[in-house]
């Protein structure tokens, strides 16, 4: 290590020669930092990023297989729950038609009851209105014959 340092010195000491590619204790020092940065970025950066990275899309790749699994899951429920819609439905018109029917016949059966009862009022309320008619033509008669036996008497007293 010594030797490096004494060599670096003497190195640093001499004159530039001034060439293009001057191959002295310059390039060799070069590439050990470039190999000695690159291993330092590598063991700082480069590693932990890339372990970043695969976790970040191993995270992403079971978010994608469970959201995908989910939507499956969802879509299932989805279309099971359509088709008990669809048979609720179903079972709702035919309630209600069977309701509608029901109250069809009540309604068409109270309807031949209220006119069986209105034709029987009639029957009844004709019934006494003949009778009445009868009581009131005899008692017109007797009437009439007791006023003609009065008018008879009058006329013929004169």
């Amino acid at each position: 290590m010594h030797f490096l340092l004494s060599l670096f010195l003497e190195i640093c000491n001499e004159e530039a020669k001034g060439g293009l590619f001057d191959f002295n204790a310059t390039l060799p020092l070069m590439s050990l930092q470039f190999i000695a940065l690159t291993i330092a970025l590598n063991i700082l950066f480069y590693k932990p990023v890339g372990y970043i990275l695969d976790e970040r899309e191993e995270y992403i790749r079971n978010s994608l297989t469970t959201a995908s699994a989910s939507l499956l899951k969802a879509d299932e429920l989805t279309q099971k729950y359509e088709y008990d819609l669809a048979e609720s439905r179903k079972r709702a018109q035919k309630i209600i038609k069977t309701s509608q029917d029901e109250a069809q016949l009540l309604v068409s059966d109270q309807i031949k009851r209220a006119q069986l009862d209105t034709e029987s009022l009639l029957n009844n309320a004709y019934d006494q209105l003949s009778i009445q008619k009868e009581q009131a033509l005899k008692t017109l008669e007797s009437q009439v014959d007791i006023l003609s036996d009065q008018i008879k008497a009058k006329l013929l007293d004169y």
